[in-house]
């Protein structure tokens, strides 16, 4: 019986776990929109429904979330300013194990995945997130088109690839060829 109780986690825990800041756990459990209960006075968070209802179910509502995984402080900001006028989720991180990290938790519906990371090459993420979301596309976006990596990638099939320089224009004819909505751009 013991084991069908879901496992409660502090404030501090969620915010770990959720990688957020740990006011923003307060002030998402004292509206409501995290699932928490009090007990002798203090929030504990319900682990198993912040899994089931929180971090699955963001993707599965209106808006679409986008993963980015680019060391690139400047491409990082481009894709977050874009991402934000298209309506889409995103988190955009700087190296493969945050990549891998949020995709354990999380489905996302596209990830932007550059090869060249500081902690890990780009096709150890491509496959390790193929792992855990085989249906999840991921577009690779590089500067070194004729790499190896790139080349080890191929051998699992088709993909999608964007050289650098990338600009918004680019990102928006990515996300509407694979059937999302992007931003209408005046020419």
């Amino acid at each position: 019986m013991a084991d069908e109780l879901p496992e409660l986690m502090t404030v501090k825990e969620t915010s770990q776990y959720l990688r957020i800041p740990l006011p923003t756990v307060y002030y998402l459990v004292q509206r409501g929109q995290l699932p928490a209960v009090q007990i002798g006075g203090r929030w504990r968070i319900k682990r198993l429904l912040l899994d089931r209802d929180v971090l699955k179910s963001e993707t599965s509502g209106g808006q679409p979330t986008v993963l980015v995984v680019d060391d690139d402080s400047g491409l990082q900001a481009i894709f977050k300013q874009f991402l934000k006028k298209a309506g889409f989720g995103r988190i955009v991180v700087g190296t493969g194990a945050e990549a891998i990290a949020h995709a354990e938790k999380q489905k996302f519906d596209l990830v932007f995945l550059d090869l060249q990371l500081p902690d890990m090459s780009g096709d150890e993420v491509y496959l390790r997130i193929k792992e855990i979301h085989p249906e999840i596309p991921i577009i690779i976006i590089t500067g070194y088109p004729d790499s190896e990596i790139l080349s080890r990638i191929l051998r699992n099939g088709l993909i999608m690839v964007i050289q650098k320089p990338i600009d918004f224009e680019m990102i928006n004819r990515t996300i509407k060829q694979i059937g999302h909505k992007g931003l209408e751009i005046a020419v």
